[in-house]
C-alpha cells in the first residue's frame, strides 16, 4: 500500500465512535424502498432468506476498488447463488456525490456486470440513517429469522488498493458461511471503511 492510499484510508476510515442505529442479534428494522426496476421492495419480501445490505456510491474510490476489481460482483453472484438476497442501497442525496435515479442505477448495474437482487433508492437517507450506515460500502447481513447477523466493513483491509483484496478477510462471505453451517459469526461487528454516506 503506498503512502497516498494509506492516507486516503485513514481519512475515510470510520472509527466506530458513533453509536450504531442497529445491533447484532436484534431484529433488523423493516423498510420499503423503490427499486431501479420501478417496483417497491420491502425487507419483508425476503422473509426466510439471508439478506445482504450493501450501501453504495459509484463515485467513491473505495466502492470503485471493489467493483473495478470484480470483487463485489463476484460476492453478489456467490451469495445469491447460495440463496441469499443482495440489496444494494444508494442513500446519496440529490446533488451529492453518488446520487442516481432509477435509469442511471440500471445503467450502472449493466455496465459493471453487477448482480444484486435489487438496487434500492434512498435519496432522503431515511433507511441509511435507520441502519446507521456510515460509509460506502457499509455491509449488513440479516438472517432468515430477521435478526442482524453482521454489520461493518466488507473486508479487513481498509484501503483503495485492489491488490489488498486477496489478503483481506471477506467478512460478509465468512459470516454467511458460518451462519449457514450453524455456527456463531466470528466477527459479527467490525469497523466499516469507505467514503462517508452523502446524506442531505
Amino acid at each position: 500500500m503506498n503512502k497516498l492510499t494509506a492516507l486516503a484510508s485513514v481519512f475515510f476510515l470510520v472509527t466506530g465512535a458513533a453509536q450504531a442505529a442497529v445491533k447484532v442479534g436484534e431484529p433488523a428494522p423493516a423498510f420499503t424502498l423503490p427499486g431501479s426496476d420501478g417496483a417497491p421492495h420491502a425487507l419483508a419480501d425476503y422473509k426466510g432468506k439471508y439478506v445482504v445490505l450493501e450501501w453504495t456510491n459509484h463515485e467513491c474510490p473505495f466502492v470503485k476498488k471493489h467493483y473495478g476489481s470484480g470483487n463485489m460482483q463476484a460476492q453478489q453472484k456467490e451469495l445469491t447463488g447460495k440463496g441469499a438476497a443482495w440489496l444494494s442501497i444508494v442513500s446519496s442525496a440529490p446533488g451529492k456525490q453518488g446520487h442516481v435515479d432509477a435509469a442511471a442505477a440500471k445503467d450502472l448495474t449493466a455496465k459493471r456486470n453487477a448482480a444484486p437482487t435489487a438496487v434500492l433508492l434512498d435519496p432522503k437517507g431515511e433507511v441509511g440513517r435507520l441502519y446507521g450506515a456510515k460509509t460506502t460500502p457499509h455491509m449488513f447481513l440479516i438472517g432468515p429469522d430477521g435478526k442482524l447477523l453482521y454489520m461493518g466493513g466488507i473486508d479487513s483491509v481498509a484501503s483503495t488498493d485492489a491488490d489488498d483484496i486477496a489478503e483481506a478477510k471477506q467478512y460478509v462471505k465468512v459470516a454467511l458461511a458460518e451462519s449457514m453451517a450453524g455456527k456463531a459469526v466470528t466477527d459479527a461487528s467490525t469497523k466499516p471503511y469507505g467514503c462517508s454516506v452523502k446524506y442531505d
